[in-house]
């Protein structure tokens, strides 16, 4: 059984992470299918990821009150109903709420699966079923631009969903056949009116915020969703502050690594949530390649992201958090404003090595940033730092699109092509300013970890600093190599922590 429910939590997570990705390569042709503008069409990315973010503190309490086989079983029904929808979709507002359904179900899977893991494998067998479960979540991303790219070039978008029906029936058979259905009966109670207003907030700010600037809800519309959201934000922070276990803990953001960790990575994060989006537009909209095209060149963001796997274990080792996080926050940034110098007849070789050097660097930062979050958290609080991470990172993704968005709509009405002159409004020069936007924001990130001392989660990293390397208790030679024995163990958890959350 060991041996089998990673590999079963796996299929969910492919499906998950296939489906996450295939749509960025197909949106410019699921918009020209329904006669939308492609800016518009931001909104099927993010009402995903909003729906992962609002949903995600939910998933913990519901396995424990009524099993996680049935949650896990039922979230991978609910997505695969979602992504029959969004097959069968024929406007924007259908591809949405079919969307939001399908966010539904991805948010009870990841977490829940995680659980399942954790409950039913033995500890000295984790970190391999640990790895096991974990792979979709790297060959996903790897393979999706190439197959969404492929079905909708060849054949139609729709399918791009339709193919999650046999896997997830197949899925749901095996987890009701093999999976035990664990309960916990010292549940803690559910904090439902924290999760009201958690939600109220995400979900006003990110609609408020995606129709900032555009003509798809009048200004006052816009100013009133802003308004709810920091209402609402007000008012989950008061109820925060009475309640012994809120459904998102602001009270980790006391911890300097966490908060750098989380505060940081969600401007980093912003910055390259933009891409799934911006790439794909840009290269078949302003540059003219097929889908297909298209997918056979972002793949390869996803294949840096591969190589840096192995690698960043050593890194963080020598170098540790603070230098890791500093340094290549700014290189990230810098890569990812350059893709805004890519033109039509720049050649697709620069253009593969360009998204393979930023895939790399972006791995190594997730890593770091995963990882770092928890050096500092106490044991009965990790199920909390994991869940506020993992809303952070949703919807900072989701940001990440938005702020793309937003920016190519308001950089085609200062050249003056407005949104009412449709896809030929994105000529290759639109672009440049919303890659040196996003790339600026990952730049910036570096600030928060400024003011980390320089061995800030060693005993994660397993970096050691010269003060401490020069101190007399590590001084004798049995000593160091039961330290580098250590640091090697430290880097291959830290590399472990950081495999499912990005």
């Amino acid at each position: 059984m060991s041996r089998v429910t990673p590999l079963i939590i796996a299929c969910a997570l492919f499906m998950e992470n296939l489906d996450s990705t295939v749509i960025a390569t197909a949106l410019p042709r699921i918009a020209q299918s329904m006669g939308e503008d492609p800016l518009r069409l931001s909104l099927a990315m993010t009402s995903y990821m909003l729906a992962l973010a609002v949903f995600l503190p939910v998933s913990g309490w519901m396995a424990d009150r009524f099993g996680a086989r049935t949650v896990f079983a039922s979230a991978i029904g609910v997505f695969t109903l979602g992504s029959v929808a969004c097959g069968l979709s024929n406007g924007l507002a259908e591809l949405v709420a079919a969307r939001i359904v399908q966010g539904l179900g991805g948010a009870m899977m990841v977490p829940v699966g995680r659980l399942i893991l954790l409950r039913t494998v033995p500890k000295g067998e984790l970190v391999r079923a640990m790895a096991r479960m974990t792979l979709p979540a790297l060959v996903g991303p790897a393979l999706g631009p190439l197959v969404g790219g492929a079905i909708t070039t060849y054949a139609s978008w729709r399918w791009i969903f339709f193919i999650n029906v046999p896997i997830g029936m197949i899925g749901i058979g095996l987890v009701l056949a093999l999976i035990p259905n664990l309960k916990d009966e010292q549940r803690d109670p559910f904090d439902a009116r924290g999760f009201v207003w958690s939600a109220l907030a995400l979900a006003a700010f990110m609609f408020g915020f995606e129709n900032v600037g555009r003509d798809l809800l009048p200004p006052a519309a816009v100013a009133g969703l802003l308004a709810v959201a920091l209402l609402a934000t007000l008012a989950y922070f008061r109820h925060a502050r009475r309640v012994v276990r809120p459904v998102l803990d602001p009270s980790l953001f006391r911890l300097p690594t966490y908060r750098a960790s989380v505060l940081g990575g969600t401007l980093f994060r912003i910055g390259i949530g933009a891409v799934p989006f911006l790439m794909p537009v840009m290269l078949q909209i302003g540059f003219g390649l097929t889908a297909f095209e298209s997918g056979a060149l972002t793949f390869a963001g996803a294949a840096g992201a591969l190589t840096m796997k192995a690698l960043a274990g050593p890194i963080l080792r020598r170098a540790g958090f603070r230098r890791v996080l500093m340094l290549n926050a700014l290189i990230s940034g810098a890569v990812l404003a350059s893709y805004g110098a890519f033109r039509p007849d720049t050649p697709h070789l620069l253009i593969l090595f360009a998204l393979l050097v930023g895939g790399f660097f972006r791995s190594l930062q997730f890593t770091g940033l995963n990882s770092l979050a928890y050096a500092e958290v106490p044991q009965p609080m990790t199920s909390r730092a994991n869940t506020l991470a993992s809303v952070m990172q949703q919807l900072s993704l989701s940001l990440g699109v938005a702020v793309g968005a937003t920016a190519l709509h308001l950089t085609t009405q200062w050249m003056g092509g407005g949104m009412g002159g449709g896809s030929g409004a994105l000529t290759p020069a639109a672009f440049v300013p919303a890659f040196l936007a996003v790339g600026l924001m990952a730049c910036l990130s570096s600030l928060f970890f400024w003011r980390l001392p320089a061995d800030a989660g060693a005993e994660i990293s397993g970096h050691r600093s010269r003060r401490i390397a020069a101190s007399p208790a590590v001084g004798r030679d049995d000593g160091r190599e039961v330290d580098e024995h250590a640091d090697r163990a430290a880097a291959g958890k830290a590399a472990a922590l950081s495999d499912a959350a990005d």
